[in-house]
């Protein structure tokens, strides 16, 4: 049970939810000129919540990377903006049971994670692992797990 992980892109990645960079050419020019606005770049949904502005600080990982545990929110989204320069491992499944696929990112883009969508815990790969991450508070559980019986292996592509 290996996987390998391969680099992060939109399209890749947009069954699951949204990727968060500031490459691309559609922007626009404020601050007198001096500012690129990447505008509107993910679909937040915080359903019956509201939205939270948490900061996460998780230990670094390294590949081979044993995959025992995925989770989701059924209640909102969840993003995650690196707060340093270094890539980290994004794990996304359409279910339990499907494979997973892992990304890795190139050290300056974020993801939103879509409402439901299984993944992987936050899983940097260089420390300090500072995220800020923006997510659904309110009331209810929005908190689902799944451990494999046996770890998926991932490595790097």
């Amino acid at each position: 049970m290996q996987i390998i992980a391969r680099p992060l892109t939109a399209l890749a990645f947009a069954p699951f939810g949204d990727v968060l960079d500031a490459t691309r050419s559609d922007f626009r020019l404020i601050n007198a000129g001096m500012c690129r606005r990447h505008h509107d770049l993910a679909r937040l949904d915080f359903g019956d919540g509201r939205a939270g502005l948490s900061i996460f600080h998780a230990e670094p990982r390294s590949f081979p990377y044993a995959l025992d545990l995925i989770e989701r929110h059924p209640e909102g989204s969840q993003a995650f903006v690196p707060m340093i320069d270094a890539p980290f491992l994004v794990i996304v499944a359409a279910s339990p049971q499907d494979v997973p696929l892992a990304f890795v990112t190139n050290g300056a883009q974020g993801i939103n994670l879509h409402r439901g969508t299984w993944h992987g815990v936050l899983t940097p790969l260089a420390s300090p692992g500072l995220f800020a991450v923006i997510d659904r508070v309110g009331p209810g559980p929005n908190l689902q797990e799944h451990r494999y019986p046996v770890p998926w292996m991932i490595t790097a592509g």
